[in-house]
């Protein structure tokens, strides 16, 4: 991993390229990241944390390790390995970012809740007459043997709200000025949701 930075989604929009077709982007606001802290490995390679998102208050473990750095308060720390020169206290923006690169973004999705199995999962519905009840069931969870529901079934319950990663999506264009990356497609997470953006 070449580079890692904290942002926030802002949320979708669209522009337009030179031969004037519509690209769905997704606007990505990188807030002040800052290095926190740099560990060396064995292989060579280091491990930085970098910091975004001030605070106005935090428990005092996080504080004492902000203030040891001679950093403001952050809620938000991330570490990545890196082969790449930092000291503490350097700042990473979006001019470490250039216009046509290929990112991968992680987030946590959007919370739907307690879902049943044609939501959650996709299945088909049972028949709808001829006296059935088995309109939005699952069917059979497991057979006489081993006696117990297997690990890992295709059951109701709670949807979203996991790590989501997305791989190779291209930015179309960064603002400087204000912060922004556009990136190609959505993004997991709400509007206003921590995503971590690695080149």
């Amino acid at each position: 991993m070449e580079n890692l930075a904290i942002g926030k989604k802002i949320g979708m929009t669209r522009i337009f390229n030179e031969n004037g077709k519509s690209i769905a982007v997704t606007v990505v606001k990188v807030e002040s990241n800052v290095v926190t802290q740099i560990k060396d490995n064995p292989s060579g390679t280091k491990n930085v944390q970098i910091a975004s998102i001030k605070a106005k208050k935090l428990n005092k473990p996080e504080t004492g390790h902000l203030k040891k750095a001679k950093q403001d308060l952050y809620k938000t720390l991330k570490e990545f390995r890196t082969e790449k020169e930092y000291k503490i206290g350097d700042q990473i923006t979006v001019e470490s970012f250039e216009e046509g690169d290929t990112v991968t973004i992680s987030g946590i999705s959007k919370g739907k809740g307690f879902a049943g199995v044609i939501k959650r999962h996709n299945f088909s519905r049972g028949p709808e007459t001829h006296g059935s009840d088995h309109h939005r069931k699952p069917g059979s969870i497991g057979s006489m043997f081993p006696q117990h529901v297997l690990k890992g079934q295709k059951m109701p319950g709670h949807m979203g709200h996991e790590k989501v990663t997305v791989r190779n999506l291209k930015i179309h264009g960064i603002d400087k000025q204000d912060n922004l990356l556009l990136v190609s497609g959505a993004v997991p997470g709400s509007n206003g949701s921590v995503v971590y953006i690695s080149k």
